[in-house]
């Protein structure tokens, strides 16, 4: 192994393990009942080396969501259906349990969620990962403004099915439930995106045509 390759494994090891000791503290005492330094003594870490790894507090939290950002982006990466590779991916989600598409009953996922949703600061912080990930799949859908309106729809429709699962489930009704109902209104929403999306210039091979049947997820997906 290279000394970079190294020294890239003991930092990402250092984001993971300070961001995981943060995450403890905060879902044991509140988010705000919890300093910074008090996340680095416990760490074993100066409080500027922290800062260094994570410029905000909220930072610490989001970190467990930062590889997502992007994720919208490499789904569509180099797809000649974009919209239809995206609409399988989240299916696919949905089908594992995935728990950015809110399917989960695990108590650590949903404590996380709690903490997340029910704190103003992180949710304020939030929108910054969500504009993030809108630029990042406006540039991979080719970077002019039509691409920014689609970009920014795929995305709140993508986050709003993924809380209504996730408020349905921390509710108490059972996954099987809401996977079942979570299938149907995401199938309603892309097909709503397409519907809205297909005018756009620029963006014609959004999707597959209608005439491709149930064959556009798929073929989007391979």
């Amino acid at each position: 192994m290279t000394p970079g390759g190294l020294r890239e494994r003991k930092k990402q090891r250092m984001y993971e393990v300070v961001s995981d000791i943060a995450v403890r503290l905060f879902l044991a005492r509140g988010f705000d009942a919890v300093s910074v330094a008090e996340v680095a003594a416990a760490a074993e870490i100066s409080k500027p080396t922290l800062f260094r790894y994570f410029p905000a507090k909220e930072d610490l939290v989001l970190y467990r969501i930062a590889d997502h950002e992007d994720e919208a982006a490499r789904v569509v990466a180099g797809r000649a259906a974009p919209l239809a590779a995206l609409k399988a991916h989240f299916l696919e989600g949905l089908e594992r349990g995935d728990p950015i598409t809110g399917i989960s009953d695990h108590p650590s996922v949903l404590a996380f969620h709690r903490l997340l949703y029910g704190t103003p600061s992180l949710v304020a912080r939030m929108y910054g990962h969500l504009e993030r990930s809108e630029a990042a799949l406006a540039e991979a859908l080719g970077g002019d403004g039509d691409a920014r309106l689609a970009a920014g729809q795929i995305v709140a429709v993508q986050r709003i099915l993924a809380q209504d699962n996730f408020r349905r489930i921390t509710a108490g009704e059972s996954v099987a439930e809401v996977r079942a109902d979570a299938v149907v209104a995401a199938e309603r929403a892309f097909q709503r995106l397409e519907d809205g999306l297909s005018g756009l210039s620029g963006l014609s091979g959004l999707s597959e045509s209608r005439g491709s049947g149930g064959s556009g997820a798929a073929s989007g997906a391979e």
